[in-house]
This record gives structure tokens, C-alpha cells and sequence, in this order.
């Protein structure tokens, strides 16, 4: 699918929409400017009518506060073969407001449309990376799994977790994602999985005898039993299979409190169960997790605190039409140098 460049290519495409099953846009629609905003169009249009396309322009892009960056693999991935030049941070590092984040040169012809395309993939992964960041400075030398894909289009979903685990997390649930960075997604085992077969102990041992070795045993406790009693029945069975009990206790219930952990770990311990971690899920936030890291939890799986954090929005500014400094007004014109970028195309 060629890149389109003018109003009439929109009327030209055909989304046969009653064969459409999902509302996302396909690769090969993103890559050719279907889903920018149509202004760009209608300024290819006009620039074309004056003969003016073809000008070199200087582009930079910058956001109004600071963050993790991520999503640039894409940018330049959509800008390759186009004859344009790329500066840019590196994937995951931190920055600044206001700071040069990536600088393109080129014929605007080439890349004008792509405009909203490229911030859109910077400004989400960056916030979802800049959230991740900020609880695994909460967590420490604690890791945590990132359990945010039942929370988003999932369109979007390996983006999402693909960030998290840049931004900080120690592993990820959703299997494209993890496949995307070469790695193995990792879990635990959800309700479901017990309200069917009706016993947690009889999943656990299944679970234990049917999955391979690598696989760590970390077992929901909070399904049917009181959590203390379900652990204790749990490691008795599995003895050092278990690597850890999983709590979810829903907020009908109270949801999980630090009294609960320090009980869970009390009882475990004074039973001779110590190897088995603590592991806690369910609408963590960073000041949650710091108040259940104090009372004894080793790991968090952390959902909604990533997937639901806000973009990162991020402006691109044309700085510079044929070697000659320009800016809108309330900008200064010229690029804004950064040491920090490198060429990446």
C-alpha cells in the first residue's frame, strides 16, 4: 500500500467494512498515512499546488515534561528509505521537559504526513515507560511483572508491556510483547482456573505435575479459603515446588492489607514453609507497594498504574525551511542543539 499524499487518495481507499472484524488500523494502513490527522493531507495538497513540497525542512520533536523515552525503533522503522535524516535519544533513556528528543531532516514531502503518526508512538509508550520507572523505584531490588493487557485495546497491548518492561518491569504476561524483546512471558494462574475445577489444591497439583520446570509455582490463595489457611494446605502439598502464594484479596473484602502479609509470612514461617515468596496483585499503585514491601510482599504484579498512565504529549516544531532558522511564534527558531542525540538514520 503506497503512502498517501493527497485528499483524493482517501476517497481511492476501500476498508471493506463489512469485512473489518477488528477497528485497529493494520500495519500496512499506518505506514501509509491513513491513520495521521487529514490537515496534513490538505497541506500536501496546497504545498503541492505551489511547488513546494520538495523544500528540506528541520523537524524537532520535544515534550513539556519530562519522562522515559520510548517508541523511537517504530519512528524510524515508519521514516526508513525516505532519504530522511534522523537524530534522536536512545530507547529508554531519561529526559527533561522541554528537551530535544528527536530531530528529522528532509523533504517535508516526505515525512509531513507521518507528523501525528510518530508523536502518537512516542508520547503512549513514553508514559507507560515513564510509569513502570516509577514503580520500580518503589519496588527496589523487588521485581515486578507487568499485568496491564486486559486493560487495553489489545491492538496496542505488546506496545504497552513492550514499554514496561523498557521502563522497568522484570517481566511480562502478555506473549507477544515478551516475544517482540526475545524473552518468555511469565504468570501465575487466574480465578478462573480454580472457579472451574472447583479447588485450588487440585489446580496447584496439576499445575505442579503438567508445566515445565521453569515454570516457578506461584498459586492464588484468596479464591475460596481464608489466604493463611490456603497457603499453609498449599505448601504442605508441594512442598519446595511452590515457589510462592499469590494475593488478590478484592477490595469486597478489604482487599490485601499489610496485616494480611505479615500474617501470611508469620504463619508460613512458623510452619517451616520460609522459601515460599509473597507475591501481590490487584490495583497496586507506588504508595501501595511501598506500605506491602515493608510488611513482607517479594514481588508485585502491576496492571492498571501502567496501562492507565497518561501520554506523554509531545510537539513537533518546524525549525528550519531550507537551512534558514524558523519558528512559530513563541519558539525560537533554529534547531535546539542536544549532545545527547545520536543519528540513527
Amino acid at each position: 500500500m503506497n503512502p498517501i499524499n493527497k485528499i483524493e487518495d482517501i476517497e481511492k481507499y476501500d476498508i471493506e467494512r463489512e469485512k473489518r472484524l477488528l477497528h485497529s488500523a493494520t500495519h500496512e494502513e499506518i505506514l501509509s498515512g491513513m491513520t495521521t490527522d487529514i490537515y496534513f493531507l490538505t497541506t500536501m495538497n496546497i504545498l503541492s499546488h505551489m511547488e513546494i513540497d520538495d523544500k528540506e525542512v528541520t523537524a524537532e520533536i520535544f515534550a513539556r515534561k519530562g519522562g522515559i523515552f520510548v517508541g523511537i525503533e517504530e519512528v524510524k522503522n515508519i521514516l526508513k528509505d525516505k532519504g530522511i535524516e534522523i537524530w534522536a535519544l536512545e530507547e529508554g533513556s531519561e529526559f527533561e521537559p522541554k528537551e530535544t528528543l528527536v530531530r528529522i531532516k528532509g523533504k517535508y514531502k516526505d515525512f509531513g504526513i507521518y507528523e501525528s503518526i510518530i508523536l502518537g508512538c512516542l508520547a503512549s509508550p513514553s508514559g507507560w515507560a515513564t510509569a513502570s520507572r516509577e514503580i520500580k523505584e518503589v519496588c527496589g531490588d523487588k521485581g515486578f511483572i507487568c499485568f496491564g493487557t486486559r486493560h487495553v485495546h489489545p491492538s496496542v497491548a505488546p506496545v504497552m508491556e513492550r514499554a514496561a518492561r523498557i521502563g522497568g518491569a522484570s517481566s511480562l504476561s502478555n506473549i507477544l510483547a515478551a516475544k517482540i524483546l526475545g524473552e518468555n512471558a511469565t504468570g501465575t494462574l487466574p480465578h478462573a482456573s480454580f472457579l472451574v475445577a472447583g479447588d485450588t489444591l487440585e489446580v496447584a497439583e496439576v499445575y505442579n505435575n503438567i508445566m515445565p520446570e521453569n515454570y516457578k509455582r506461584i498459586v492464588l490463595v484468596d479464591t475460596f479459603k481464608d489466604e493463611v489457611e490456603e497457603s499453609l494446605r498449599l505448601a504442605e502439598a508441594l512442598g519446595k515446588d511452590l515457589y510462592g502464594i499469590r494475593l488478590d484479596t478484592p477490595s469486597e473484602r478489604g482487599g490485601v492489607t499489610p496485616g494480611l502479609v505479615k500474617e501470611v509470612r508469620a504463619k508460613l514461617d512458623i510452619n517451616g514453609f520460609n522459601w515460599v515468596k509473597i507475591f501481590v496483585s490487584g490495583g497496586l499503585t507506588p504508595d501501595k507497594i511501598k506500605i506491602l514491601s515493608d510488611a513482607g510482599v517479594d514481588s508485585f504484579g502491576v496492571g492498571s498504574y501502567i496501562s492507565g498512565a497518561p501520554a506523554i504529549d509531545m510537539t513537533m516544531d518546524i525549525k528550519e525551511v531550507d537551512g534558514k532558522p524558523i519558528a512559530k511564534r513563541g519558539r525560537i527558531p533554529g534547531i535546539v542543539h542536544n549532545p545527547r542525540l545520536i543519528k540513527i538514520v
